[in-house]
This record gives C-alpha cells, sequence and structure tokens, in this order.
C-alpha cells in the first residue's frame, strides 16, 4: 500500500495554491494538484475517468465559478461548475470510498442577518453565484451524506491571484483617493489559514461530515478592512467611507457575512487566527 492520495482540484486559486506550499509538510499523503488544464471538474466523464486512474482517498474541491457579476449573465457555467460539478466529485468519492472537502461561501445566505450565521440558519440566496453554490452544496451532501464536508468561507484573499488585498495595495499606490463600501459586515478569511484547517480536517482521527463556517476572528467592514492594509504599507491614499447604493454591481452583495464558527472550532479543535494577525502575515509574504 502507498500513501494516501490527495486530489486538489482548482490547484491554481488562491485555496490551491496554499494547499500546495503546505503538502510539504504532509509528507504521509501524496498529493495531486490538478488545474482546469489536467481535470475539467464540469466535465463528468473527466472527473470519473480521473477518480478510476487516481484511486484519491481524499478530495480538496477548491474548484469554483467565482466572477461573481459576470455569473449573473452567465448562469449556465455557473451552476454547471458551481452546482453540477460538487455532486459529480461526491459520487465518484463514494464509488471510490474517498472524502470529500467541498468549499462553499457565506453567498447562500441574503446577508439580513445581524448576528453571526450559524450553519443552520436559513439559506436565501440573493444572486446567481450564491445560488449556484448552493445547488452544488445540496448535490454534494445528497450524493455523498457521509463522506463530505462542506466548509462556506468568505471574504477570501492571499499572496496569490486577485483579491481584495492585493488589489487595494496596487490602488492606493496608484491614487490618492479610494471609495470603499462601509455597510458590508464581515471578516476576511486568509487563504492560508482556510487551508491549514482543511488539512487539519484530513488529518484528523475523527471525521465528522456535515455543514461548517470559516474565517478568519473578527469583526469589519470592507472599509475598516481597507484602512487596516493602508496603516501596514504606510500609504498617504485618502480611503472614504461611501454606502453600497454608492458602487452598483451586477449582482447584490449580502450586507452581513459574518459567520458562526464555533462548530468547525469545536469539532476539529482549530485555533483560529483574528484577522489582523492572518493580515500581517499575508502582507510579510507579499514583501
Amino acid at each position: 500500500m502507498g500513501k494516501p492520495t490527495i486530489l486538489v482540484t482548482g490547484a491554481n486559486g488562491q485555496l490551491g495554491r496554499e494547499l500546495n506550499v503546505l503538502a510539504d509538510a504532509y509528507p504521509a499523503y501524496h498529493f495531486i494538484f490538478a488545474d482546469r488544464a489536467a481535470l475539467s471538474v464540469d466535465d463528468r466523464q473527466q472527473v470519473d475517468a480521473f477518480f478510476a486512474t487516481h484511486q484519491p482517498a481524499w478530495c480538496l474541491n477548491c474548484a469554483a465559478y467565482t466572477a461573481v457579476d459576470k455569473a449573473e449573465s452567465d448562469q449556465e457555467a455557473a451552476f454547471r461548475i458551481n452546482g453540477d460539478s460538487p455532486g459529480w466529485l461526491a459520487a465518484a468519492c463514494r464509488r471510490h470510498g474517498a472524502k470529500l472537502v467541498h468549499i462553499s461561501t457565506d453567498y447562500v445566505f441574503d446577508g439580513r442577518s445581524s448576528t453571526p450565521l450559524k450553519e443552520s440558519d436559513p439559506t436565501s440566496p440573493i444572486n446567481v453565484y450564491g445560488a449556484s453554490k448552493l445547488a452544488g452544496e445540496q448535490k454534494a451532501m445528497n450524493d455523498h451524506p457521509d463522506g463530505t464536508v462542506i466548509i462556506r468561507t468568505a471574504w477570501v484573499y492571499s499572496e496569490f491571484g486577485n483579491n481584495f488585498v492585493k488589489t487595494m495595495i496596487r490602488l492606493m499606490k496608484e491614487r490618492p483617493v479610494l471609495k470603499v463600501v462601509d455597510d458590508q459586515i464581515g471578516s476576511p478569511t486568509y487563504a492560508a489559514d482556510l487551508a491549514a484547517a482543511i488539512l487539519r480536517i484530513v488529518g484528523s482521527p475523527r471525521f465528522v461530515p456535515g455543514i461548517y463556517h470559516y474565517s478568519n476572528e473578527g469583526r469589519i467592514s470592507w472599509y475598516q478592512f481597507a484602512l487596516a492594509i493602508r496603516d501596514r504599507i504606510g500609504s498617504a491614499c485618502n480611503v472614504q467611507p461611501i454606502p453600497s447604493s454608492e458602487f452598483p454591481t451586477p449582482a447584490k452583495r449580502p450586507q452581513y457575512s459574518l459567520l458562526d464558527k464555533a462548530l468547525i472550532r469545536d469539532t476539529y479543535q482549530l485555533i483560529i487566527p483574528g484577522w489582523e494577525t492572518s493580515l500581517s502575515a499575508c502582507m510579510a509574504r507579499l514583501d
């Protein structure tokens, strides 16, 4: 018997690349990092053939359609990648005796809560992206309920790819004034922390399937997040708060995305860093 194989889909995304950074610290496993060229998760035949060939013990599904605004006019692609493919991956995992960790989003909620969102709170997406991700959750849990962990996360950033932190750093160098929405509340998620939490679940002696929430600790607005980024780079940019109504987008955004992390913390004995600590850690890697 060789090492158990961990398949990471969406390997070129922020989370996939952070998992790749951590892989060397887990020599007991054989990792396969599959980008879209290696495995198109929205092609069911490819999924089935890939599982038959590689026989993974785990699938960490980081592949997703993440263009929130584009999804409004590209519903078919969003629902195929975010809705159908998690079900296909879950079914393949079930047939091969593998476990699935699937990444979802706070966008499955309508953003009208005023208290941190629990896993049991009613879902009610307000845009196509959120609806497609909710469909994926439901299909994955239906196809492999005993072998699936779904992690809803929010406001993901890292040193890789395109994200709010890197965009703010760039814009603060280019512009004297920036306007950032101050009425959307949540907590950022450093993808490196989420990657570490996922691998903690993989290595846990007790696998507890179900839906979980994960982000860094704390409560801020996007405007407050931007101020913290500005302070860390020593920028003189004038960052101004605005309401969401002054920054219209094709897709509505939830006003409230703060996640209650008690369940994942208690079930898998996680230590979840505060957002300020993690932002500093990420920005140190960006220097």
